[in-house]
C-alpha cells in the first residue's frame, strides 16, 4: 500500500485570475503511514507553444512540408513547504500557499495551432521518488500591450463605406452607404460592445439582410528547423448576429446591436520579444444585395484591453 493516500489542490472553482493578482490555495495531503524526510511542494508554471506545417517551394516540383514552431516560458515558481522535524504522521496535513502572477502575461488560449496554459502542480516525494502529484490548470486573463495614445490615433470610432451598385440588369444604378459607429472602441473582457449601423439606401430596391460579426485576427510567429522565421495569419469568427431589416429605398435605416464579450479573452497585442503571437479584433458589418449580386462591407477595429491588478490604469 502506498504511503500517500491522496494529494489535492484546493482552489476556487472556475476563477479567472488577472495578471498581477495573487493565487491563494491549499495542498491537502492524506497519508496512510508516517513519512520521514518528505518533500512537499507546489509549482506554478505558465508557458506557450505553437506549431504548424507549411509547404516549401510550392511553385516547384520538389515542394515539401516543413514544421514551424515556437515556444515561450512566462512563469515558473516553486514553493517547498517547511516540514517540522522532517516527519509527517499518518492522517491529513494541510499546507497553505500564495503566488503572485507577473503583471504582463498573455491570456489562457487554445487553438488548432497554439496553446497558452497555466497550471499548478502539487507533489509529495521522498528522497528517492515522487509518491504522488496533482495538476490543476488555471484561467488567466492577460494584460494589454496597446497603449491609449496609440488607440486614439489609429483606431477610428466610425467607419463609412459607400458602393455604387447596378441592378435591373445593369440598367439602373444607385448608391448604398454603410456606416458603423461606436461610442468607444476599447473594451475589457466581459463587457458589451454596443454599436450603431446606418444604411443609406439610395437605390430603388429594399435591403433586407445585414450581418454583423466579431473576428479575431491572430498572427503566429514560428521558426523552421533552420531557424528561419515564419508567420501565419489565422482569422476566426467569434460572434455572429444576423439582422432581418427592411431598408426601404431613398431612406436611412438605423440599427443598434450588441455583442457580449466572454470574461476570458486574449487582449489586443503588439509583438514583443517573448510573445509568440499577435492578436487583433475587427467588428465587421455586411449588407447583402442579392438583386445586385454584391455586398457592402465595413470594418471597425476593436481593442480588447486590461491592466494588471497590481498596476491600475
Amino acid at each position: 500500500m502506498s504511503v500517500v493516500k491522496s494529494i489535492n489542490l484546493v482552489l476556487p472553482e472556475d476563477k479567472v485570475y488577472l495578471a498581477g493578482s495573487g493565487i491563494d490555495g491549499q495542498v491537502i495531503l492524506n497519508l496512510n503511514n508516517s513519512l520521514i524526510d518528505p518533500i512537499v511542494k507546489v509549482e506554478l508554471v505558465g508557458r506557450g507553444y505553437l506549431e504548424w506545417n507549411e509547404e516549401m517551394n510550392a511553385d516547384k516540383d520538389y515542394s515539401r512540408d516543413i514544421v514551424c514552431n515556437n515556444k515561450a516560458d512566462y512563469i515558473n515558481k516553486t514553493k517547498t513547504f517547511k516540514i517540522e522535524d522532517n516527519w509527517l504522521g499518518s492522517g491529513t496535513h494541510t499546507f497553505d500557499f500564495n503566488f503572485n502572477l507577473p503583471p504582463r502575461l498573455p491570456s489562457t488560449f487554445t487553438s488548432k495551432i497554439a496553446r497558452v496554459s497555466y497550471f499548478l502542480q502539487a507533489s509529495c516525494a521522498s528522497r528517492e521518488l515522487i509518491l504522488a502529484k496533482q495538476k490543476k490548470y488555471l484561467l488567466v486573463q492577460g494584460t494589454s500591450g496597446v497603449f491609449k495614445d496609440k488607440i486614439e490615433s489609429e483606431y477610428p470610432l466610425t467607419v463609412e463605406v459607400d458602393k455604387n451598385v447596378a441592378y435591373h440588369c445593369c440598367f439602373r444604378h444607385g448608391l448604398v452607404i454603410l456606416r458603423l459607429s461606436l461610442v468607444k472602441n476599447t473594451f475589457a473582457p466581459g463587457e458589451n460592445i454596443i454599436f450603431t449601423t446606418e444604411i443609406d439606401n439610395q437605390t430603388g430596391k429594399a435591403i433586407r439582410k445585414v450581418v454583423f460579426a466579431l473576428y479575431s485576427i491572430i498572427l503566429y510567429f514560428g521558426y523552421t528547423i533552420r531557424a528561419e522565421q515564419r508567420s501565419l495569419e489565422d482569422r476566426n469568427e467569434l460572434m455572429r448576429l444576423e439582422s432581418r431589416t427592411k431598408a426601404v429605398p431613398s431612406e436611412v435605416t438605423r440599427i443598434t446591436s450588441m455583442f457580449s464579450l466572454p470574461r476570458l479573452l486574449s487582449v489586443s497585442s503588439m509583438s514583443i520579444a517573448n510573445e509568440i503571437m499577435e492578436v487583433r479584433y475587427e467588428l465587421i458589418g455586411t449588407v447583402y444585395l442579392p438583386w445586385s449580386m454584391t455586398k457592402v462591407v465595413a470594418k471597425v477595429p476593436i481593442v480588447i484591453r486590461t491592466t494588471a491588478a497590481s498596476n491600475p490604469d
